[in-house]
């Protein structure tokens, strides 16, 4: 029921332009949508039409990103049309700083409800997304962190159908997929804001298991494979790059059943070999799978005040420990995560109840984390 939104490059000086948007959103709310995902919503206004500073990576951006005319644009489709309906909007954006989020979102500028980043998921890469380097924990729980206290409302995401997988990525999709899959939720569904879960991470669907560059349909893999051959990069080389960070990995038919259980037909993209032992009937009938965490999960967060509306407050990031308190009433919930497949010792003193754990843990008397280990405990106020 969320309705995905693509502007064309408009000219929305022209009030025919705008008065039909607001007829096509006007169609789709009444339908009973719950709101608009909104793509590149922060560069949707051109203050020009002229040749822009030359750069590696949005060339001319000075003429469109972020600019005051998407403000307007956006307070207009707000207070004339979604204030009508109880929905809400989110928009995908690029490159936006914690300010520039909360100039889209703080609720008296009335324009989105929240907001798409990818600072996040920009902490294993130079320059573009291509570039991997090595995930490292501690960058990245500095600038969820800096999200989570900056910015009004966050959208909280790990996967989209732009990236790698996350257990891929952020995990261990191999010796700990189930314990690294299991973590890497606890992480979402306990930070400030609004958790989005993309298909298949409910129960750790990993990277396509592509053999050739004749498998992939994304056309962007392509393009760029191309592009690095030009650069005289070797096969093996680019084809790793493709592999790794290929738009393919996340856009695999779901993993239903040891068949795939997608289609009888055959499939756009093909199913990844490993649904023989990933896929949602064998996590059903399993109580300690990855979905039956997201289930739990899920059940605590909705009937906790805490996690709904409770504030953020960093505890420790360090050391690939990422320790975290959600505060509400006086009352706190501490969430503790080892991102790292070697056994570490919790740093910190804490005292309160385990309301859950990956590893099935009752108590913190044994202070060793275990590889990818997660625990949400409820305790006193964290000052």
């Amino acid at each position: 029921h969320l309705f995905s939104v693509k502007q064309p490059d408009l000219n929305w000086k022209n009030p025919k332009i705008m008065e039909e948007v607001q007829k096509i959103m006007h169609f789709w709310l009444k339908k009973g949508i719950y709101g608009f995902r909104c793509d590149v919503i922060n560069i949707i206004y051109k203050t020009s039409l002229e040749d822009g500073k030359r750069s590696l990576i949005l060339t001319g951006s000075e003429h469109y990103h972020s600019q005051e005319g998407c403000h307007k644009i956006l307070n207009t489709l707000r207070t004339e049309v979604m204030d009508q309906y109880d929905a809400f909007t989110v928009g995908e954006t690029v490159l936006v700083t914690t300010d520039q989020a909360n100039d889209l979102i703080l609720p008296e500028r009335k324009e989105l409800n929240m907001v798409f980043g990818f600072e996040h998921m920009e902490t294993d890469q130079i320059n573009n997304k291509w570039f991997k380097t090595k995930f490292k924990p501690n960058k990245f729980m500095k600038v969820i962190s800096e999200w989570q206290e900056e910015a009004y409302w966050n959208a909280n995401y790990l996967s989209n159908h732009d990236q790698p997988r996350s257990v891929s990525r952020f995990g261990d999709d191999q010796e700990f997929r189930v314990e690294s899959a299991k973590m890497l939720a606890t992480l979402n569904l306990t930070l400030k804001g609004t958790p989005y879960i993309f298909e298949g991470e409910e129960i750790g669907m990993t990277n396509g298991d592509f053999k050739s560059m004749d498998e992939y349909k994304d056309i962007e893999s392509h393009r760029i494979y191309a592009l690095l051959k030009k650069f005289m990069i070797p096969k093996r080389i680019r084809f790793k790059m493709i592999q790794k960070t290929s738009r393919d990995n996340a856009r695999t038919p779901m993993q239903w059943t040891e068949d795939g259980g997608f289609t009888q037909g055959q499939p756009w993209l093909q199913v990844n070999g490993n649904t023989k032992h990933i896929n949602v009937s064998n996590d059903i009938k399993n109580p300690q799978s990855i979905y039956h965490y997201y289930q739990k999960l899920i059940k605590l967060r909705k009937t906790n005040d805490i996690l709904i509306n409770g504030s953020f407050k960093r505890l420790y990031a360090n050391h690939n420990i990422f320790i975290f308190a959600r505060m509400y009433n006086n009352e706190s919930m501490i969430t503790i995560l080892n991102m790292s497949k070697k056994q570490k010792k919790c740093p910190l003193e804490l005292k309160g109840d385990i309301l859950l754990s990956n590893y099935d843990r009752e108590d913190l008397s044994n202070k060793t984390l275990k590889p990818y280990e997660a625990i949400i405990m409820k305790g006193e106020s964290v000052l």
